[in-house]
Formats: structure tokens, C-alpha cells, sequence
């Protein structure tokens, strides 16, 4: 790249009201040694905003931030920082003595922080936006994809094989897989941990089942595994792997530790096998430290891995302190990017005259989620108020995000956009939105959807009145017209959220 270029203006503009503001704390909130710092700080302050904007262009720092990764930002920004206190720390040490240190530290560390923060709101929104924008699979065309006929295992090869799940595994989970396979079957390849390399150079459609024996929880690349799983298996094939669960592993902690030591264990070991691996700035160094051992991961998460690499979950069992997973073969894997998993995303739901919008709320699931609303469903169906009976797919901060209407914030960019109004029924996803009587879609469908949703004032408990209250709300909308009716409705709405409690699911 050019040494120049042509700068993102917006967001010099962003980082130099950022140093304005930082100037601003230190000097007027902190305490300093003169009563008047703005006349004393107020030309090396000019000066050090110059010269942060020098090195922060040679940096390359004002680059259009869509051009831009966010751990190469916060590197130039970082950079940026070092160079500016090295350089006014050795002028107020050699010939400014007059000038605070400890003001230059803080204004340093100030506007860091600050910086740090905006780009990492731009960078959650970058992520929402880029979360459908996914690679898909060529699919290649699988000819004789199904299995050959196999001579059975002789029987040392079969008691070896059994000696062998027996030593990995345990007794229990032997039985499991004799209840599901015939492990005499040549055509099942049981393995602890091949890695991707060694199962890429497996013929394709050779075996039947693959079954592995060591904890997803231990594995790199499960991503790029799955796929040639998927690949290597002929239609319909099995796969079967174990994982311990994030529930698990914090009941076996809990029990394990003294009272008092053990939430205070789980919480740290949470942050560092769970958080860690999923952020961008400290996700290389937890695999430098780790090799990737050990991860924690939800059951959401595992399965969801499955379904978006063409698995169906077949069989669902728990022996000890592992699940183990029966998965089969049912199509091509939908991608094989990797994701990023931020705090804002996209999801595509229906709006007016059913055009495909994306709406925006913070996420309240764990990853992979979005491939596991047809297995909830099948698993679950829907309780009376037309939610899931029990959603796995929710973390525990969602659900209280949910309960606030945190989670639905971000809506607002839909506001600005135009693409939602204040009340209105709610944008559904395809799979929801068929699940409503047919008259009701098509009403629903010449209107745009609202933030507030009509059910609201109504306070239906199930998800029939729940259809019957926008069926209400619609009829009034054609029949009173729609500002008229939005109006009543904001006020009864208003009225259940503040006097009456009412709360989100």
C-alpha cells in the first residue's frame, strides 16, 4: 500500500474530537498542581494533536475503516499511542519540565480507551452486517456415493478394536455404540484424533461411520474436520463424537472445589476457555497457550456446528461427563468460513409487501444457534405465548437481555432506515411467519413491521390470542388508518410496560 493515501475524513474528524474530549477530562476533572490548566496546557495540547495525527496518518490509521481488520487497527492505534508518549515524555523530561507527566500518561491511556471503544462498536456493526455474507461449498457432484460391501472383522481384530474404546472411553459408552453399530463392520472407521490432513487422504465413501472417541472440547479445526467428514461419508452416513457441555463442566467444577473457591474458579476458568477462544484480540494467544485444549463449548453450539456442516442429529446421549452425539449425513455443508460471533447481529425476517429485511438486535444466542430452529422446534414445538418450550439455544445473559428488551436496542438502526415504524407487529422469520393462519400473513405483509408490538397492549397468553391481537390491530390499521391506530396503541403499550410490569420473553 501507498505511503499516501487519501484519508477516511469521518473518522479523523472521530479521532480528534476523541483527543479534544480526553484534554478535556484530565484537565478539568482531575487534580493537578496549577488552578489554571487550560491556559497552561492549551499549546501543547495543539501540538500533540498535530503530531498524533502525523504519525497516525503515516500509520496508516485514517484508511477507510471498511478496508480495515480490527486487530491491525488496535495495533496502529497502539503503535500511534507509544510513539507520541516516548516523544512528549523525553520533551517534558529534557526541556518542558514544567509539564505533567502523569497528565500525558493519562491523556495517552484516555484517548486509547476511548478509540478502542469507538472502533470496536463499528467493527460489532461491520460483523451484524457481514453475517449472512457467507462462502457456500461448491457442491461437487457425488457419484456412487454409497457404500461398498466390507468383509467382517476377524475376531482379535475385533477384540482389539473393543480393547481400544474400552482404554479412550469406558464400558458404557462400548455398550452405547454396540446399541446403534455392528463394530465387526469393516466399514466404520473408530478413531481418538485424526487430524484434517490424515482424513482428507481417506477415500471417499469408504466407510460408512466415522466415530470418534476424543472430546470436540480438545480439537482445532473443527470446522474444516467436519467438512471433509461430511465429504468422505457417503449419503446418509454416520458420525458420532463427544463433547462436554459448558453445564456440565460447571456442575463438575462446583462439586470439586471448596465452597466459595469454586465459583470464584468457574468464573476465571469461563473467561479464559470460553471468552478467550471467541475474541478476536486474544483468540491467537489462547491457542498459543493452549493449543486449543480444553475449550468450553454449550450444546447449542455443538450441534449447530453440526447442522451447518450437513448433519442430522440422530441420537443424543449423555454417559458420564460427556454427550455423546449420533449425527447423520443429509447434504452438502453450508459453509466453511469461519464466523464471527459479535455482540450485534443481522437476521433476515420478513417486512412490508414480505421484502426480506435485516434486522438488528444484540445476540442473546450462543453460536451456531441460527442452524437449530427446525431441531428445537421438532424437539420442542411451541408453548401457550408461541415461544420454543425450551430454547437452547439462549444464553443465560440473553435471556436476561430478552427480558429487558436490551437485545432489541440496535432495532433502532432499523428505525432510521425506514425499514420499521415504533408499533407494529413484530418481523418474523420464514419459519415463523408460516406458522400463522393464512389470512393473517397476508395482512401482515402490507404493513411494516414495529418495535412495539400490538400483542403488548393486549397481553395475550397464548399463541392464538397472540394471532387473534395482531389480527385486531390489523383490522383497526385498515378501518382507523394507521397513525391513528399506532397512536392508541403506544399508549396502552406504554401503559402494561410501566405500570403494569409487562416484560419480554
Amino acid at each position: 500500500m501507498k505511503i499516501f493515501y487519501k484519508p477516511a475524513y469521518f473518522y479523523l474528524i472521530v479521532d480528534i474530537l476523541i483527543l479534544i474530549f480526553s484534554f478535556y477530562i484530565v484537565l478539568d476533572l482531575f487534580p493537578l498542581t496549577t488552578h489554571t490548566p487550560f491556559d497552561k496546557y492549551s499549546w501543547p495540547s495543539l501540538m500533540y494533536i498535530f503530531l498524533w495525527v502525523v504519525f497516525s496518518y503515516f500509520l496508516k490509521r485514517y484508511i477507510p475503516l471498511k478496508k480495515q481488520k480490527l486487530l491491525k487497527f488496535t495495533l496502529r492505534l497502539f503503535y500511534a499511542s507509544i510513539v507520541n508518549f516516548v516523544l512528549f515524555f523525553a520533551l517534558i523530561h529534557f526541556f518542558f519540565k514544567e509539564y505533567s507527566g502523569f497528565v500525558l500518561l493519562t491523556i495517552i491511556a484516555g484517548s486509547f480507551n476511548v478509540n478502542y471503544a469507538f472502533i470496536s462498536l463499528y467493527f460489532a456493526y461491520k460483523y451484524a452486517v457481514e453475517y449472512n455474507e457467507i462462502t457456500i461449498k461448491p457442491v461437487k457432484e457425488r457419484l456412487n456415493a454409497t457404500i461398498k460391501p466390507s468383509i467382517p472383522l476377524d475376531e482379535e481384530s475385533y477384540n482389539q478394536l473393543k480393547s481400544t474404546i474400552r482404554s479412550q472411553s469406558s464400558e458404557k459408552v462400548l455398550r452405547l455404540l454396540e446399541n446403534y453399530f455392528d463394530l465387526k463392520d469393516r466399514n466404520m472407521l473408530v478413531f481418538v484424533n485424526n487430524d484434517v490432513a490424515n482424513l482428507t487422504m481417506i477415500p471417499n465413501y469408504q466407510y460408512s461411520a466415522f466415530i470418534q472417541l476424543e472430546r470436540l472440547n480438545n480439537m482445532r479445526d473443527i470446522n474444516q474436520k467436519l467438512a471433509v467428514i461430511n465429504d468422505k461419508l457417503p449419503d446418509n452416513g454416520l458420525f458420532v463424537c463427544c463433547f462436554e457441555s459448558k453445564s456440565t463442566r460447571k456442575k463438575r467444577l462446583i462439586r470439586r472445589l471448596p465452597v466459595g473457591l469454586n465459583y470464584f474458579f468457574y468464573f476465571f476458568d469461563f473467561l479464559y476457555k470460553r471468552v478467550m477462544p471467541k475474541l478476536l484480540l486474544t483468540r491467537r494467544f489462547y491457542y498459543f497457550l493452549t493449543g486449543g485444549n480444553d475449550r468450553i463449548f454449550t450444546k447449542a453450539e455443538v450441534l449447530g456446528r453440526l447442522y451447518c456442516f450437513g448433519f442430522k442429529v440422530k441420537v443424543l446421549k449423555k454417559v458420564g461427563q460427556l454427550t455423546y452425539v449420533i449425527s447423520q449425513r443429509i447434504k452438502q455443508p453450508e459453509t466453511v468460513q469461519k464466523r464471527n460471533y459479535g455482540p450485534l447481529i443481522r437476521l433476515r425476517r420478513f417486512g412490508e409487501n414480505k421484502k426480506p429485511i435485516d434486522v438488528y438486535k444484540m445476540r442473546t444466542m450462543h453460536p451456531y444457534s441460527e442452524y437449530l430452529q427446525s431441531y428445537v422446534y421438532e424437539q420442542n414445538s411451541l408453548n401457550q405465548e408461541g415461544k420454543f418450550n425450551r430454547d437452547i439455544r439462549i444464553s443465560t445473559i440473553g435471556s436476561f437481555m430478552r427480558k429487558y428488551w436490551i437485545d432489541e436496542l440496535p432495532m433502532i438502526i432499523n428505525l432510521l432506515k425506514r425499514e420499521m415504524k415504533l408499533v407494529g407487529v413484530r418481523p418474523l422469520s420464514s419459519q415463523y411467519f408460516h406458522l400463522y393462519s393464512k389470512e393473517l400473513q397476508e395482512k401482515r405483509i402490507k404493513y411494516k413491521p414495529g418495535l412495539l408490538p400490538p400483542y403488548y397492549a393486549d397481553m395475550p397468553r397464548s399463541f392464538d390470542e397472540i394471532q387473534e391481537s395482531e389480527m385486531k390491530y390489523l383490522i383497526a390499521c385498515e378501518t382507523k388508518g394507521v397513525i391513528k391506530t399506532d397512536l392508541r396503541y403506544l399508549f396502552l403499550i406504554l401503559k402494561n410496560i410501566l405500570i403494569r410490569n409487562a416484560r419480554s420473553s
